[in-house]
């Protein structure tokens, strides 16, 4: 019993010293100094300066999607009939394709496909998706359909590691 009492006597006093005493963890190296120069790639620049444009082109519509998506949902849901929910979504659809309709047809087919994934961004839904829950299955086969012809998917979702350019133009611009 009085080992047991002379080793926690001894733990104690070395636990209450080692806090006492600061230990310094960090260790600084001095590196040699060096020059990095990246070669600028031209086709990049050109590239990233059209993705930028795109970006703040689209960037736009996808925000109001999601702001519209939010406000469409909350509204949704205190609606008492599917009729009453059905004359709301038609109101709402009339009113963005008449706001819209004429800017988003002269977007070209890199900044729809840009629109597409933005809007699965601010909504969290890809497009396919909200098409098929609001409009109907057949509505969105044929969108679907249409998009593939230009080369793109209404079912193309926001990726925020492979789409980190798209992210950090977004942080950029101070839009988020």
């Amino acid at each position: 019993m009085k080992n047991v009492a002379l080793l926690f006597s001894l733990l104690f006093v070395l636990l209450a010293k080692a806090q006492q005493q600061p230990i310094d963890t960090l260790k600084t190296v001095d590196l040699p100094q060096f020059i990095a120069e990246a070669k600028r790639d031209p086709e990049y620049e050109k590239r990233y300066q059209k993705l930028i444009r795109d970006v703040k082109r689209v960037l736009p519509y996808a925000k109001v999607a999601g702001f519209r998506f939010q406000l469409m949902e909350q509204n949704l849901q205190m609606l008492p009939t599917e009729k009453a929910r059905k004359a709301y979504l038609k109101r709402t659809e009339d009113a963005i394709e008449e706001l819209f309709m004429d800017d988003l047809v002269n977007l070209t087919v890199t900044q729809g496909k840009l629109l597409i994934k933005l809007i699965h961004r601010e909504t969290g839904k890809d497009t396919y998706t909200l098409l098929k829950t609001y409009r109907g299955n057949l509505t969105a086969i044929y969108w679907q359909s249409l998009a593939l012809v230009f080369t793109s998917d209404l079912k193309n979702e926001y990726n925020p590691v492979e789409d980190w350019q798209i992210e950090k133009i977004i942080k950029d611009l101070g839009v988020e």
